[in-house]
């Protein structure tokens, strides 16, 4: 990979083309993972492209080009969300590296549940839980990445983890109350 981001940082296209290719559907992944909307990911990979595509000649290791794009990613996140107040709901399940088997354990009411505690998280928090639980960075690279002390890292990451198992135990605590009474 080293020689076609040397050769993107040369400018030469077909080889960025085929780091698009490369990286898009991971980038894109963590994007709608974390403005959970389809549409503001789009938004977001296509700003983190363009700018990759722009300040390419200044990245200084051409090993680290996918952490880099992914802090790019990150960024465009931020300001797409930033962009667009509102969130629109979306349930959808996305796969990583490619279509995943049928999900037998997690119910769909489970996934609804999660979705709605996910949405009441930050932004930053929803960076942090998605780089450290879907792409599994650990936590000083998180940190690198959005630009924060590890501390503060580790923080969002404790919080956002908290904020979870308080939405979905809250969200339940209803439905359970109801049973006992029937």
């Amino acid at each position: 990979m080293r020689d076609i981001v040397e050769r993107a940082m040369r400018g030469d296209r077909e080889a960025f083309g085929s780091l698009v290719v490369q990286t898009s559907d991971r980038l894109y992944a963590i994007a709608a993972r974390i403005l959970r909307d389809s549409h503001l990911a789009e938004d977001a990979l296509q700003g983190a492209l363009i700018a990759a595509w722009r300040q390419l000649p200044a990245l200084r290791d051409p090993d680290r080009f996918e952490a880099w794009v992914r802090k790019l990613l990150v960024h465009a996140c931020y300001a797409e969300a930033r962009r667009r107040r509102s969130w629109a709901i979306n349930v959808r399940i996305l796969p990583a590296d490619g279509p995943a088997g049928p999900d037998e354990l997690v119910s769909v009411a489970d996934r609804d549940a999660l979705d709605r505690a996910f949405r009441r998280l930050t932004l930053e928090q929803r960076a942090v839980f998605v780089l450290h639980h879907h792409v599994g960075l650990p936590l000083v690279e998180i940190a690198e990445t959005l630009g924060v002390p590890p501390g503060t890292a580790r923080s969002r990451l404790h919080y956002a983890t908290r904020a979870l198992r308080a939405a979905i135990e809250a969200d339940a605590a209803p439905v359970a109350s109801q049973g006992r009474l029937a």
